[in-house]
């Protein structure tokens, strides 16, 4: 099962993908963890991501293009995987269509939708050094701004599910798995 998942800062992507993975038995492959990793480890694109990330901005392409591609040639992804927080933009999209095996597509790409108000709460109270008020305003932003196009992209192709992500964790994840079902059997 190849699957993404994206939606705005506090959404509740991580939580749902850590359910989504183990239900599907597939990895989590997050972008988040994937720029902590790189920084911690102070790789090359490691750096590059810091410098954006600190300011709240959005991490270049061909930087982030790079982790995700390493990370998919990993053995545990032969038999699929749950992205989160990739692509973000249509050109992230189409360079994971070229990352992807020949023959080989997303079979869904999960849309997390959560109010603003409900964000900037949820973001303010988890305390990291990048949730500052201005900089959760800024992301949100950022993210309206140049994650809606990714959305068209994906329903175009027949994949987009749209989730309501607010509720009881295990009522969104059911949602999740539904609306995966649901856009699956409708490609059969």
């Amino acid at each position: 099962m190849r699957l993404l998942i994206f939606g705005p800062p506090g959404a509740g992507k991580g939580t749902q993908a850590q359910f989504i993975s183990k239900y599907y038995g597939i990895p989590h492959i997050s972008t988040g963890d994937l720029f902590r990793e790189h920084i911690h480890n102070d790789t090359p694109l490691g750096k590059e991501a810091k410098r954006y990330s600190e300011t709240g901005d959005l991490v270049p392409d061909e930087v982030t293009n790079e982790m995700v591609r390493k990370r998919l040639l990993e053995k545990d992804t032969a038999k699929g995987f749950l992205l989160d927080g990739f692509p973000r933009t249509p050109a992230q999209a189409e360079a994971l269509e070229r990352m992807l095996p020949e023959g080989t597509s997303l079979q869904a790409v999960l849309r997390m939708i959560v109010p603003e108000a409900e964000l900037l709460t949820r973001l303010a109270g988890r305390g990291r050094q990048d949730d500052e008020l201005e900089t959760i305003r800024k992301r949100l932003r950022i993210y309206r701004d140049t994650t809606r196009p990714v959305a068209e992209y994906y329903r175009e192709k027949g994949v987009l599910v749209e989730i309501q992500g607010v509720g009881p964790i295990e009522e969104i994840t059911r949602r999740i798995i539904d609306g995966i079902e649901e856009v699956t059997l409708n490609k059969m």
